[in-house]
């Protein structure tokens, strides 16, 4: 297994990027600790794991709150002996924050994002990775998207803040990277069976004037493949990263884009 004997701390385990990454890393051995904003979701995650024979426990931690996020990596450091993965999945619902021209989008609605995204991950890495630093290895990672790199309408303050996440991992991983620390990075196309991809297709279908299953097939058809990856091609890619199999990978992204973005 590729995990076994790794702790894993998980963010945003409710929804479904963390959903998918946790049942993954649970399959591939590792001990889970799951934690989100709303704890029904996130105990509903850990049950399944548990029912299907792995270990996972569940956490009401808002990764925004650092007093909260302290608190419970060191429980999780005195309960397991430290934090070998870091994995933040945190999400917004995108309802009010695309699909609006950048020129007609309030102030707030496009620094939710920003300020989210950026914010939770800087404080979940910054604190996992002192943990990490002292035992002297451990892997930090997100989630990012396309429109970091590539120019996409009506995208609110969402590429901004994923562009602003892989410059924090890059610089991340400079400074941890001497103490044994990676930080890596998963830059993906939207998923369509994410809820949250979905809402996001409506609401660019919606402003192109055509139906969400139009837009999606537009959006597929512009990668190598003709298709979107999946939530669980992106969690079977991460558990490899986030294992020693690929201890070579620090400060990158890993292009998860079917083409859309060709390295």
């Amino acid at each position: 297994m590729l995990l076994e004997n790794k702790n894993a701390v998980i963010y945003g385990a409710g929804g479904a990027v963390g959903g998918a990454v946790a049942q993954t890393f649970a399959r591939e051995g590792a001990r889970l600790f799951l934690t989100g904003r709303s704890l029904a979701k996130v105990e509903a995650v850990a049950g399944e794991i548990v029912a299907a024979g792995g270990v996972a426990e569940a956490i009401q931690v808002d990764a925004l709150d650092e007093k909260a996020v302290e608190k419970h990596l060191n429980t999780v450091v005195e309960r397991a002996g430290g934090v070998d993965i870091s994995f933040n999945a945190i999400g917004l619902r995108n309802t009010t924050l695309q699909g609006v021209p950048l020129v007609d989008l309030d102030l707030d609605q496009f620094m939710a994002p920003i300020s989210a995204h950026v914010q939770a991950n800087f404080l979940t890495a910054r604190l996992a990775g002192r943990i990490m630093a002292s035992k002297g290895s451990g892997v930090i990672m997100t989630v990012t998207s396309i429109p970091s790199q590539v120019a996409i309408p009506l995208m609110g303050g969402v590429a901004v803040a994923m562009a602003a996440e892989e410059a924090l991992i890059r610089d991340l991983s400079v400074e941890l990277g001497p103490q044994g620390v990676r930080v890596v990075g998963v830059r993906t196309q939207g998923m369509p069976d994410s809820g949250t991809m979905d809402e996001v297709f409506g609401l660019h279908g919606e402003a192109y004037g055509v139906t969400r299953e139009q837009f999606q097939e537009l959006i597929a058809e512009r990668t190598h493949r003709r298709r979107l990856p999946t939530l669980q091609e992106l969690a079977e890619v991460t558990a490899f990263v986030a294992s020693d199999r690929a201890s070579a990978m620090t400060a990158t992204m890993v292009n998860m884009s079917l083409g859309a973005i060709p390295d």
